[in-house]
């Protein structure tokens, strides 16, 4: 699984964090980033239910 945040979209909802908080997290400025160590989505089912719930549609998860 590849997880990919289109930046310049998020607007730092949070909702990804909230799916899947061992995937995600937000920066300082509220915005979306992957976990260290966890860009492939650590096995979490949850990856894709996160970027269904971003209401800017700003992750793609993609399979490897």
């Amino acid at each position: 699984m590849r997880i990919t945040i289109d930046k310049n979209s998020c607007i730092g909802s949070g909702q990804c964090a909230l799916t899947a908080p061992s995937v995600f997290t937000q920066d300082d400025d509220g915005y979306s980033e992957v976990l260290p160590g966890r860009e492939d989505g650590g096995g979490d089912p949850m990856v894709r239910e996160a970027a269904r719930a971003c209401p800017v549609q700003a992750l793609t998860v993609e399979d490897a």
